[in-house]
């Protein structure tokens, strides 16, 4: 766009998601809800990302309340623009990325400069540090889950102390990732340096169905005169996704298998599955005799051919039982059929709230930073089944075949299947009441910062 603020008595406000696909979609969705409430939406991310929404057609053309804006990052030989997102990005230079998001003061001062916004709302991260001098109230959406993030908190602030929910423990595995990953903020600089703010008011992307116990407590352990605003599920409709020969392609294979017969195999578009890791679930899918569509995606740089990453003869003796997608599947579309009747997934948070929305259980195969915490909670829910990992990770093809069966075809899964059939059905009739408050909070912010 060409950077112009709009002439108008509309709150202007500035959205910054953090540059993966898992952020950006729930932005996209909570930029439609607040551009319905009469406020002026600049969205703002580099342009390979902005070029991709455009592409998808994620907002409507005649929609005036939503502007892009491009902000353009620091870019050198390893990390030229056209990798200025984790889409498809080496997980060796996610470093790079974030180091030169840091560095990119100066373009963010541009965009504050020139379109003056009432109030941003920035992600986990924080902002370019040139933004500190322009004195603009800033709120936070967090795009995980609430109890994901009281967890963490609590596991900070209270480190001998059991977590209040039992459901949410971690096995030895997972436990082990989550010590590391916690180290960098236990060393005194806790309540500053935490991912999950407990000084600003914030915005998570979840419903209280769901996270109300995790929801309440986060508050508990955060700075009293803070306001969270549980503004979710933020998830995009079946409808929004593109037609395109591979959706039809998709959908007519599906059209041909029985109710509730299949599953969804997804493990999200930044996550790439280690060669045993690949093959663990290869053998399971093929043990479980259930139909699957199954997105398989590598690094860029890195593709070899579908043939070459599973086990060989695995296509062959799956036959038309099984559907190998690669990169990219009408996922939204996929979990909306009556033909599908579970979900295999990492539990990004993202794909949690697709699941439930589209009324699918869950095979859960959490892999790494939220998605073990998640895993547990939606276990814990009821509405799916983990696949636990061995001491040092490793997956088995039994349990996995075990865990599939049972969402899909057993008897003793039934009430999996039940439970998320119900979380379906509240998802369709929620209001969106928190999302109100929230806008009246951003406007109580804005005055309060004039006056």
């Amino acid at each position: 766009m060409t950077m112009e603020p709009r002439k108008s008595k509309k709150i202007k406000i500035l959205m910054l998601p953090w540059l993966g696909h898992g952020h950006v979609t729930p932005f996209v969705e909570l930029a439609k809800k607040l551009s319905r409430r009469d406020l002026q939406i600049y969205f703002c991310s580099t342009p390979v990302i902005l070029g991709s929404l455009k592409k998808k057609k994620k907002f409507s053309s005649d929609d005036d309340s939503i502007e892009f804006v491009e902000f353009h990052l620091p870019s050198s030989p390893e990390l030229p623009p056209d990798r200025h997102t984790t889409n498809g990005l080496p997980s060796h230079l996610m470093p790079s990325l974030k180091k030169a998001f840091d560095m990119a003061g100066p373009s963010f001062s541009v965009i504050l400069e020139t379109l003056k916004p009432d109030l941003i709302i920035q992600d986990y991260n924080q902002l370019p540090a040139t933004a500190v001098k322009y004195d603009i109230p800033t709120v936070r959406f967090i795009s995980t889950g609430a109890t994901v993030g009281a967890f963490f908190v609590h596991r900070i602030q209270k480190p001998d102390v059991e977590f209040p929910f039992p459901e949410i423990r971690l096995g030895e595995f997972h436990e082990k990732q989550f010590q590391d990953m916690i180290r960098p903020f236990t060393n005194g600089r806790a309540r500053d340096s935490s991912p999950v703010a407990l000084k600003t008011t914030t915005l998570f992307n979840t419903f209280r169905e769901l996270e109300g116990k995790g929801f309440d407590y986060l508050k508990e352990l955060s700075e009293k005169n803070v306001n969270y605003f549980a503004v979710g599920p933020l998830v995009r409709d079946a409808g929004d996704e593109e037609d395109d020969d591979r959706t039809t392609q998709t959908l007519q294979w599906l059209d041909k298998k029985e109710n509730s017969s299949t599953v969804f195999v997804s493990f999200g578009s930044e996550y790439f599955l280690s060669k045993d890791d690949m093959e663990e679930i290869a053998h399971g899918l093929d043990l479980s005799t259930a139909n699957f569509i199954w997105v398989v995606r590598f690094p860029a740089g890195q593709r070899v051919s579908v043939s070459e990453a599973l086990p060989e003869g695995f296509c062959e003796r799956v036959g038309e039982r099984g559907l190998v997608m690669e990169d990219w599947a009408p996922q939204a579309r996929i979990l909306a059929h009556s033909s599908t009747g579970g979900f295999v997934s990492h539990c990004g948070w993202n794909s949690i709230l697709e699941s439930l929305k589209f009324g699918a259980p869950m095979v859960a195969i959490p892999m790494h930073l939220d998605q073990p915490m998640n895993a547990r909670l939606v276990e814990g829910a009821g509405v799916a089944v983990e696949v636990k990992r061995s001491g040092d990770g490793r997956l088995s093809r039994e349990e996995i075949a075990e865990a599939i069966r049972k969402v899909v075809k057993e008897n003793d899964g039934e009430e999996i299947r039940v439970k998320a059939r119900e979380f379906r059905d509240k998802i369709r009739v929620m209001g969106e009441e928190e999302v109100d408050m929230a806008v009246e909070e951003f406007v109580h912010l804005c005055i309060n910062n004039k006056s």
